[in-house]
């Protein structure tokens, strides 16, 4: 079976940075499990999946904009250091906050006296991302999946 719109898909993976460094991989563990065609998995990355099979594997570098999509300047804040309450931020604490969107999560990124700099860009954002990839697995996609909008079983989870 190909790879198609609402087939659960299993894959294996590491993902590098254009210096090699790993930033994420599915070894020694599950494979990742998602719907196609639901923008489970950054963009780029579903694209290139599209028509493939089980047992095939590639390497794809993925531009900033199909991954995490690009920095935006307007998503880092500063508050002061009150703000915390009790508790002490420190660089790379990760915060909840309620934005025009709803709750989003912020991650302190500088400290200087009494201002903490926060950034909700996602962590990769900005990042042209390489993904090794092997299929391990695809089927079609249950009712129960795709009203859920989640895989089930193996890779997935069970309710």
């Amino acid at each position: 079976m190909q790879i198609a719109q609402h087939t659960v898909v299993s894959i294996e993976y590491t993902l590098t940075n254009d210096e090699g460094e790993v930033l994420d991989t599915s070894k020694d563990t599950e494979p990742l499990a998602y719907i196609h065609g639901l923008g489970q998995i950054v963009a780029g990355l579903e694209a290139a999946l599209l028509g493939r099979s089980v047992g095939d594997a590639f390497q794809i570098r993925i531009a900033a904009d199909q991954a995490y999509g690009e920095r935006d300047p307007e998503l880092v804040h500063t508050a002061e250091r009150a703000q915390f309450g009790g508790d002490d931020p420190e660089i790379g604490m990760q915060v909840q906050a309620e934005g025009p969107d709803g709750a989003e999560t912020l991650t302190i990124v500088a400290i200087e006296g009494d201002v903490v700099t926060l950034d909700a860009n996602h962590p990769l954002a900005g990042i042209p991302l390489t993904f090794d990839v092997t299929v391990v697995a695809v089927r079609a996609a249950t009712k129960q999946e795709l009203t859920h909008g989640h895989a089930h079983g193996a890779g997935g989870h069970d309710h």
